[in-house]
């Protein structure tokens, strides 16, 4: 199968190189000696880490080591790179760095990355689209705003961001909008088509950064 992992811990080989560490692969399909110095040499240089080509993975820092990983993953252009928490032994800072290295490394060799984290910012800043997975099997799956913004599910909601999940009842409901009410009595709208179609019971999402607070009868409010 032309699918490559990148493992948490990295496997690196020990015992080899860090060019033997990239080469492995190509080794493996007995690939020329040429061939082999040229494709590792591009690697390298794209992970950039050229020059540490005789370096041990003990002589290296852990950034450096998750980049030879990804270069050894790279090496014989699978169709499908999968990456298993690959930051998650790295201290915060090197992980926002290696956040930034991981897009332009995708971007720059164009195939497809599965990313797997349980970092919520992680999954928003990085990914394309995300799969919400609760007990093997995925709640939803979409672009980063349309699940922050149109959680389906209750898990999305709560998974998502910093939310609050208020019980609701219908109270009516117009064209446009549809009408429910708190449990203190408070009546909200909701625009028709989030609701339409959609059993009950239903959840109302609060995202602190959507709160607004005016004076009464104000029909303009400020943004917190």
């Amino acid at each position: 199968r032309n699918v490559n992992p990148v493992c948490q811990n990295y496997a690196l080989f020990p015992h080899l190189t860090i060019f033997e560490n990239v080469a492995f692969g190509r080794r493996r399909r007995k690939i020329a000696d040429a061939e082999v110095k040229k494709r590792v040499g591009e690697m390298l240089e794209l992970v950039e880490l050229p020059g540490y080509e005789r370096r041990k993975p003990a002589q290296i820092s852990g950034g450096q080591a998750q980049r030879v990983a990804l270069a050894r993953a790279l090496v014989n252009k699978p169709a499908v790179l999968l990456l298993d928490e690959p930051l998650g032994a790295l201290d915060l800072k090197l992980r926002k760095q290696m956040q930034v290295e991981l897009k332009r490394i995708q971007q720059e060799v164009g195939i497809t990355f599965i990313y797997v984290t349980h970092d919520q910012e992680e999954a928003m800043t990085m990914s394309d689209r995300i799969a919400v997975m609760n007990r093997g099997h995925y709640e939803q799956l979409g672009d980063p705003e349309v699940l922050y913004e149109h959680p389906q599910t209750r898990f999305v909601a709560g998974f998502l961001g910093v939310s609050n999940l208020l019980p609701a009842t219908p109270n009516g409901s117009s064209d446009a909008y549809a009408g429910y009410k708190l449990t203190d009595g408070t009546t909200v709208r909701i625009p028709s088509g989030l609701v339409e179609g959609q059993p009950g019971p239903f959840s109302i999402v609060v995202l602190p950064e959507k709160i607004r607070l005016s004076e009464p009868g104000s029909d303009v409010a400020p943004a917190l």
